[in-house]
């Protein structure tokens, strides 16, 4: 588990990730409107790739203060031989505008380069000016409107 100031970021468990996948009944920790279809593709790949142990996984976003889950936030699999990792987080519309997602963000990018990655990168879907902003606040460096990248100073 991650702990930011407001958040709590804890990792998939392969329970957790089945039951965001299938959009099963809502929890009662969870947002109205979490999960939505990105945490839902998140949770599928993880299934996918057997469910790895380990840091590089996706990650649930719960408020602090509430318990609340509202969104998701991780790693696309551990870094490549190169030691470039990819990251993505997405918000239930709920919680959006409060800055979680850059807060959950820079934790998971804290956490990528003390576990040795080298460049972090990050892929919009769409000219998707909040994400961008997120992660520009971050410290990205935008190379396209849809690529951005991180590499320590």
């Amino acid at each position: 588990m991650i702990e930011t100031e407001r958040l709590l970021l804890r990792p998939l468990t392969p329970i957790l990730a089945a039951r965001i996948a299938d959009g099963a009944p809502r929890e009662q920790r969870w947002a109205d409107d979490f999960p939505f279809e990105g945490d839902q593709s998140a949770a599928r790949g993880y299934l996918r790739a057997g469910a790895p142990a380990g840091p590089w996984v996706p990650y649930t976003i719960e408020v602090r203060a509430s318990g609340l889950v509202v969104g998701g936030v991780g790693f696309h699999g551990a870094p490549d031989e190169a030691g470039t990792v990819e990251i993505g987080y997405g918000l239930a519309e709920s919680a959006r505008g409060q800055g979680y997602a850059a807060e959950a963000a820079s934790a998971l990018v804290a956490l990528a380069f003390r576990l040795g990655a080298r460049q972090i990168v990050a892929t919009l879907e769409y000219d998707n000016q909040p994400s961008a902003n997120v992660l520009r606040r971050t410290g990205f460096t935008e190379q396209s409107p849809l690529h951005w990248v991180l590499a320590p100073a």
